[in-house]
């Protein structure tokens, strides 16, 4: 008799679900977020496989709308220790980002603003699929930045009195 698995599956199947595969903090620390928007990876089987295995960087990585498609630049995908020399894959090439055409449009229009970035923010596997949130991002000045340190040391403090409060 089989044991009964863990995860709960949907009708078709397939396990459901999110997984978070990496998150890009430094993203949150140099640019204000003020948009997020949803987008599927157009990838090779050895780069779903690495990213199953969590062997990614996003920090570097940005996105660019050319010719109507939007693309990932600068993501680092390594390649997969399982397969040969011939099935790898290119860890720095791009990677088209499968968008709406009406979303690729908006996000053009706002990466041409000027100080506006398209930055991926974290990268997770939803219903078995890799999915990248890209962030509409503004950038920050370096007194924004030493704020925003300011202010998350602010609530830590407050944090730590509530606690030998109690």
């Amino acid at each position: 008799m089989r044991a009964k698995s863990a995860t709960k599956t949907n009708p078709s199947g397939r396990s459901g679900g999110e997984k978070i595969i990496t998150v890009n903090r430094r993203a949150y620390h140099e640019y204000f977020i003020e948009e997020e928007v949803e987008a599927g990876i157009q990838l090779t089987g050895t780069e779903i496989k690495s990213i199953r295995d969590g062997r990614l960087n996003i920090r570097d990585a940005f996105a660019r709308a050319e010719r109507g498609e939007m693309w990932l630049y600068g993501m680092h995908i390594s390649p997969y220790g399982q397969a040969g020399t011939y099935f790898n894959h290119d860890p720095l090439r791009p990677r088209k980002l499968l968008l709406h055409r009406a979303q690729i449009a908006y996000m053009a229009d706002k990466a041409e603003a000027r100080g506006y970035s398209l930055i991926p923010l974290r990268l997770a596997l939803r219903n078995g699929r890799a999915k990248i949130d890209i962030g509409i991002g503004k950038g920050k000045r370096d007194y924004d930045k030493r704020q925003s340190l300011a202010e998350r040391d602010a609530k830590k403090q407050i944090e730590q009195a509530l606690r030998q409060r109690d």
